[in-house]
This record gives C-alpha cells, sequence and structure tokens, in this order.
C-alpha cells in the first residue's frame, strides 16, 4: 500500500496500490562430467573409478556466464558414510587443468594413496558477484583378490591343449573375465568368462604367461603363471580352423604366423647369404636388416628361395580366409583377432593382394566394433 500526501495542502491525501518488480540475473549453473561417458553413472551417489584409470572431467556453465573472473578446481578426500570432506595437497603432478574447463587426474593420485577409498572433484566459477559450484563424489573400485591360477601340462608343443585353471577369485561387484597374455610375446592368447578354460600356446622356450583377472567395472588384477616351454609342432589341424570358435582360431593362427614368420627371415638370410642382392628380394620383413651381398646372383639359390616364398604366401592366404566370419563380441575379442592379425601380416614379403584385402576388410570390422565398445 502507498499514501501521497500533497506537499502544498498536506489535508490532501490518497491512499492506492503500487505493484513493484524487480529483475535480477540468474545465477550461471556449473555442471560436471566425464570425459569417459562410461566413468560416470546418471543419479550415483559415487561414481566407480579404477585404481589403475586417469579420471577426464569437463565443466559447462549455462545462464549468464559471459562474467568469468576465476575457475579453480579443488581434490577432497574422504570416508564412507561421512560429512568430512580434508582438502588434498594438490601441489603434487597428479592434476592438469585446475584453473581450466577442462580437469585431470593422473592414476599416480590412486596408486600413490591406496588408503584413500573417497575422492571429491569439484570445480568454482567464480563470477563478479557470485560463485557457483559443482562436483563430483568417486569411489575406488577394488580389483578381484583371494584367487590362484595355474596351467597344465607343465611343458608341451602347439597342438598340446592346455588347461587354465584360476579358482576362488573374490569382487564384490562379480568377476567378468579371465584373459590370457604373453609377457614374452606381448600377445593376446585367449579370454573367457569361466574360470577354468583350454588354450593352444604359441612355441617358445621359457614363456612368461600372465592372467588378468576383470570385475564386472573392469577393474583387474594380473597373476604370472610360471614359465613355460612349447615346442613347434608343423601339423596343421584345419578341422579346428573350421569350427569359427574365436578363441581356437586366433591361438592356432598366431602360433602357426609365428613359425612362418621365423622360417621367412631363416630363408631371407639364406638367401642373402648365398648371393642374392636383398632388393631382389621384393619387398622384405619390416624386421629384416640391410646384409652384404655378394656380387654374383645365385640363380638356383634365388630359384629355391622363391618357390618357398610362394608356398608360404599361398598358405598364409589360406589361413587368413577362416578370419572372416569370427564373431566380435566384446572389447577382449578386438584384442585377441586383432593379435592374430599382427601376425599374420608380419612378414610383408609374403601378402599377396587377396591377403591385404582380408587382412584391410577385417581391420575395418574390428574397428567399427571397437567404436561400439568402447
Amino acid at each position: 500500500m502507498v499514501q501521497i500526501i500533497n506537499i502544498e495542502n498536506p489535508s490532501q491525501q490518497s491512499t492506492g496500490y503500487v505493484l513493484v518488480q524487480t529483475q535480477n540475473l540468474p545465477s550461471p549453473m556449473i555442471s560436471i562430467g566425464c570425459v569417459i561417458e562410461s566413468l560416470c553413472s546418471p543419479n550415483s551417489e559415487y561414481q566407480s573409478v579404477n585404481p589403475t584409470t586417469q579420471v577426464a572431467l569437463f565443466s559447462l556453465c549455462t545462464g549468464n556466464c559471459s562474467l568469468i573472473q576465476r575457475i579453480t578446481w579443488n581434490v577432497y578426500s574422504g570416508e564412507a558414510n561421512s560429512s568430512l570432506w580434508i582438502l588434498f595437497n594438490q601441489t603434487q603432478n597428479y592434476f592438469f587443468g585446475t584453473t581450466s574447463g577442462n580437469f585431470t587426474v593422473t592414476n599416480q593420485l590412486f596408486l600413490q594413496n591406496p588408503n584413500i577409498k573417497f575422492w571429491k572433484f569439484e570445480v568454482v566459477y567464480s563470477f563478479l558477484n557470485q560463485i557457483s559450484v559443482s562436483a563430483l563424489n568417486f569411489m575406488i573400485n577394488q580389483p578381484p583378490r583371494n584367487g590362484s591360477c595355474l596351467i597344465l601340462p607343465s611343458n608341451g608343443t602347439t597342438t598340446t591343449l592346455f588347461t587354465i585353471s584360476c579358482p576362488n577369485w573374490f569382487d564384490e561387484d562379480g568377476i567378468k573375465d579371465y584373459s590370457l597374455y604373453s609377457f614374452t610375446n606381448q600377445l593376446m592368447i585367449a579370454f573367457s568368462s569361466f574360470s577354468s578354460f583350454q588354450v593352444y600356446l604359441p612355441a617358445g622356450e621359457n614363456q612368461n604367461l600372465v592372467i588378468e583377472i576383470r570385475d564386472q567395472l573392469n577393474c583387474l588384477t594380473k597373476f604370472n603363471l610360471s614359465s613355460i616351454s612349447v615346442g613347434a609342432d608343423s601339423q596343421l589341424n584345419t578341422n579346428l580352423l573350421a569350427t569359427g570358435n574365436q578363441n581356437t582360431v586366433s591361438q592356432l593362427l598366431t602360433s602357426f604366423s609365428q613359425q612362418f614368420n621365423q622360417i621367412n627371415e631363416e630363408n631371407i638370410d639364406k638367401a642373402v647369404s648365398s648371393g642374392i642382392p636383398l632388393s631382389t628380394i621384393s619387398i622384405s620383413s619390416l624386421t629384416t636388416q640391410n646384409q652384404p651381398t655378394n656380387s654374383s646372383l645365385n640363380e638356383s639359390a634365388l630359384i629355391e628361395f622363391e618357390k618357398e616364398l610362394n608356398s608360404q604366401s599361398s598358405t598364409r592366404e589360406h589361413l587368413i580366409s577362416f578370419t572372416k566370419t569370427l564373431s566380435i563380441t566384446t572389447s577382449n575379442s578386438i584384442k585377441l583377432q586383432s593379435s592374430s592379425l599382427v601376425q599374420l601380416t608380419k612378414s610383408t614379403n609374403q601378402l599377396t593382394r587377396n591377403t591385404i584385402s582380408v587382412a584391410a576388410d577385417r581391420c575395418f570390422q574390428l574397428t567399427l566394433a571397437y567404436n561400439r565398445f568402447r
């Protein structure tokens, strides 16, 4: 209610109402998200993160965001069921982008602070007369534990069926799968959702094998198996290749490709030592080194080399045909089939046009699948 009085004649008064509307600029809204979407679950109090994973966050300002004075990221450590968060020392080299809209935390923060299970990452936008704050809480995902793994038999050949057993592994989120790697050759050999599975191994003396046990949130534990020696066996079981089982087919292709790659290297060395210039041997293997050659060309050695080359090229072309129909089911499937393709195409002087075409198409299919599973 408003009362109006006449200044010259105070006895003249009037009373009425006036509607006054005030308008304030809306406060800017700040939101945080994960660059890798799978790290952030909607409507979750705590996001799960594996201790070996870095966290990349981004922040967005909506509304009146033209007068941003400063952006600051703060890191807190905490405990479960507690509202008390402790500001973490940010002078160490764990963080990048602490004054920008994008913020990265390296996995060293988690690995070097294993006793801290809960983390809070907060961004503060400072404006001329106000601030806006947003935060995400993370909980460290514990890897599988309390189990062991063994392989039987302890030795064999490339046609021996080895059994891998990994009993008693436990994780609150459940065990997702078991993956076998050759640490010696840096190859993935097999994966399985079962704790016991069978594999064919590539040839090699004193091979070091590693099992990765992964939970449903992709946190993993590595277990080193005892070293094992596997002898080469030239027998090729085409019946097994025709099964379409991606584990079996990839294992056999890798095993035989490695044998062919070694034979190819030996044949090249033999041809060069027989007086054949390296430039005459078409495209050489990626790992072949230039060697001194004899001045005269040994025709018989060249004929023998080309005969062996054509034979192995035909076999390699036949082998790669078994990759066409392999199913691509998971990210592990992509790793496994990629490993076998690397071995199949390593000796570049043995790649026919058809082999290259099949390999290129398969790589394209694996790339498409990667976009679905990442």
